[in-house]
């Protein structure tokens, strides 16, 4: 219970200074921001993190309107008509005329304040279901931040991944332009036939087009990112964000055990308290359905004001008071309450259900991270001195081939392999980042991130 208290609590804060920045968004790009830049930026402006704002606001009024018919209530009300002389019953005295004005244009007025006494429970209920859901849009606001970060982390190091692709994808067309040029000098002089000069140069072919693509998903990346953090750009309308986003994919290690990662998961994931909360919502609509089968009491009084019946003063009138007593009980509604009821127990029966199944779902998610975590760190383990050694095959086949013990394929299956080596670095650090990542967001921990 105070782990849940203490996580709404932060939730609160974190909603009280988080706030909208509609107008600030339509402004000059920044040169370059960090991770964290992007995390601060996604926290003030991302959509669902403020649609889960509003939503917050939303259930605050629903406990405003749920409470009302609790408060007395307090009424002002007036009438004044003009009546035809001749709807209106006289006595029957010939010659006489008994109808007066006031009969022809009656007027009153009243203050009335009435107070529910008894409703069969009924807004009491209604009130803690309210107060739950409430809790419930925090918690909602919770996973709407826990959601943006993380896809605001994988969406950096998909932009770093495909930087780093890129500069490995030039580094490739960089070696193959040397080869290139090296195997036409040899060429020129006559000591390589002509086969090594057109060997050189499909290989420079194809590494382009991995390059253009490399450049391409870069760039998709950016934009990416540029929607989720909700930026509107007032310059740059007609070309790709000019944003350069500062990083690098590192190994840090962080040791996990999968025990605790799933006791964290399901202790502190805002959906699993989000469904638990809805069955306290349903059990409160069930004694709301109930409260149909018994009655509704209440008590009023009024002062009122009114014009004399029989005078043609205007300015003769009647004033006093009333007080009184309601009570009513639907002896049979045409089994509109049982139906009621009988839907609200299903609701009962539908939010434990979800709740199971949350519960089962978070253990799936927490399983399936921890099993890439342990991915990833088999394949770093697989990628140490792979590059190195890489560089050093490509560096003998190239000496191997200048000394003519060597051939040309000999050095294109190097570089081959070396452009292969440093993808599968960077494409395993990446990997090992989102697993963290997505760790963090399964098991409910909070993120902090360093410039």
């Amino acid at each position: 219970m105070t782990k849940t208290f203490c996580g709404l609590m932060a939730a609160s804060l974190l909603f009280s200074v988080v706030k909208p920045t509609r107008d600030a968004r339509a402004t000059e790009l920044p040169e370059s921001m960090t991770l964290q830049d992007c995390l601060d930026l996604a926290l003030k402006q991302n959509p669902s993190i403020l649609k889960a704002q509003q939503e917050i606001r939303r259930t605050q009024g629903v406990i405003v309107e749920t409470r009302a018919p609790a408060v007395p209530q307090i009424t002002a009300s007036g009438n004044g008509e003009i009546i035809d002389s001749h709807a209106i019953d006289a006595y029957p005295i010939p010659g006489v005329n008994t109808v007066t004005r006031n009969q022809e244009e009656p007027w009153s007025a009243q203050v009335q304040i009435s107070q529910l006494v008894y409703q069969g429970g009924r807004v009491s209920a209604a009130l803690r279901a309210a107060k739950l859901s409430d809790q419930i849009a925090v918690l909602g606001f919770q996973k709407a931040v826990a959601d943006t970060i993380l896809d605001v982390r994988k969406a950096f190091y998909q932009i770093l991944l495909n930087k780093a692709l890129v500069d490995v994808r030039e580094q490739s067309v960089t070696l193959l332009k040397q080869q290139l040029l090296d195997a036409q000098s040899r060429y020129d002089v006559g000591a390589v036939p002509r086969f090594n000069v057109l060997r050189a140069e499909v290989e420079l072919a194809n590494a382009r087009p991995p390059l253009i693509r490399a450049q391409n998903d870069l760039r998709i990346s950016k934009e990416s990112l540029v929607k989720l953090l909700a930026i509107d750009s007032a310059t740059q309308t007609n070309d790709f964000t000019p944003i350069n986003f500062d990083g690098k994919l590192v190994y840090e290690h962080r040791a996990w055990d999968l025990s605790t990662a799933l006791r964290q998961g399901l202790d502190h994931r805002p959906e699993l308290l989000q469904a638990e909360r809805q069955i306290g919502v349903a059990k409160a609509n069930v004694k709301v359905a109930f409260s149909g089968y018994k009655p509704n009491a209440s008590v009023f009084g009024n002062y009122g004001w009114h014009d004399s019946v029989f005078t043609n003063a205007l300015d003769d009138t009647r004033e006093g008071w009333t007080v009184g007593a309601s009570v009513s009980w639907a002896l049979f509604d045409g089994m509109l309450t049982r139906g009621k009821v009988t839907e609200a127990r299903a609701q009962l029966e539908e939010a434990n259900l979800d709740y199971a199944d949350t519960r089962r779902q978070i253990e799936l998610e927490v399983r399936q991270a921890y099993s890439d975590y342990l991915q990833t760190l088999e394949l770093i383990e697989a990628q140490k001195k792979t590059v190195e050694e890489a560089e050093e095959s490509l560096r003998l086949a190239e000496a191997r081939f200048r000394a003519g013990t060597g051939t040309q394929l000999d050095v294109l299956s190097a570089q081959t392999a070396l452009s292969d080596a440093r993808s599968n670095e960077v494409q395993a650090l990446h990997d090992y980042n989102v697993a963290i990542a997505t760790l963090e967001r399964v098991t409910g921990m909070t993120v902090r991130v360093a410039n």
